[in-house]
């Protein structure tokens, strides 16, 4: 392993409780938190064999830490943990390194790195993308923004669950790869949902079809993973729809502070908003096919 560094991590979501897994099986000295202590208290419940504390703060975690990564919900949530009274900042050191891995705006992650300018502690936006199996495996991509230093100061411990380091430009620009990220993933996801149906409705064999249409252009990572479990109406795995209105609304206001018109990406997230209506908001994107009925279903 790479030498042993002292590391805090904050949220316990489905995609931190993991990335806080490797790094601790990587042999880092381990400091944890998360909102609600519920949820800390099972995650060290569910890794006996790994030397890791439970802070009470934010800040009681980030105490002596050379490294700081949080995994949180939205802008509001990141900006309470770093910048808020009991927040990551109140005790970082000069010369620690904090790397986010919460999708959030490009404006929030500029705003948390000037404030660390003037405590001298280095930022990464590293928003990431490989969905929960990712997680789970170790093999994640992380799209980073910030200076080259800071990056490579942590990229020793992000190797513990990723497969792929990608520095994409200065702070923010982590994040707005991952917008452009999502754009796509909704487009897949979309298009993969109305070719589905369509199978089904001329009574394809759904197997042959995708073995046939896999292997060319039509290929991608949603109908690999998706196609199967969409034909059979499965919809859990990991990333929900009311996550992916939530980025896609951060690359809607992204493209309009820029002049910028979505309209693929507008259109679809409109369809995710039908899902949410449908009460499907906690299920995963492949959801978005529950609007199209099956043929002989109405």
């Amino acid at each position: 392993m790479s030498e042993r560094r002292k590391v805090s991590f904050i949220g316990l979501g489905v995609m931190g409780s993991e990335i806080a897994r490797h790094i601790g099986q990587a042999g880092h000295e381990l400091v944890i938190y998360n909102r609600s202590p519920d949820r800390a208290e099972a995650w060290t419940a569910a890794n006996p064999g790994l030397a890791a504390s439970v802070a009470p703060t934010p800040a009681d975690a980030a105490e002596n830490a050379e490294f700081v990564f949080t995994c949180v919900g939205n802008d509001d949530d990141l900006a309470d943990v770093v910048l808020g009274p009991t927040g990551v900042f109140r005790t970082m050191k000069p010369g620690g390194v904090f790397v986010d891995h919460t999708t959030v705006s490009a404006r929030i992650a500029r705003q948390i790195t000037v404030e660390a300018r003037d405590l001298k502690i280095q930022c990464v936006d590293a928003p990431m993308t490989g969905s929960q199996i990712g997680a789970q495996n170790g093999t994640l991509t992380l799209m980073c923004g910030g200076r080259a230093k800071a990056i490579e100061a942590a990229r020793p411990v992000m190797e513990a669950y990723s497969r792929k380091i990608v520095h994409v430009g200065k702070s923010g620009s982590g994040q707005m790869a991952k917008m452009a990220c999502q754009i796509c993933i909704a487009g897949n996801v979309a298009a993969l949902a109305e070719a589905v149906r369509f199978a089904q409705a001329e009574r394809l064999d759904m197997n042959a079809v995708y073995e046939a249409i896999s292997g060319g252009a039509a290929q991608s990572w949603q109908m690999d993973n998706r196609w199967t479990s969409m034909d059979e109406d499965r919809f859990d795995f990991g990333f929900a729809v009311d996550w992916m209105r939530k980025d896609l609304g951060l690359a809607l206001d992204e493209g309009r502070s820029h002049g910028l018109s979505l309209p693929v990406a507008a259109l679809i997230d409109q369809f995710f908003a039908e899902i949410q209506h449908m009460g499907g908001g906690r299920l995963d994107t492949s959801a978005i096919i529950k609007r199209l009925p099956k043929k002989g279903s109405q």
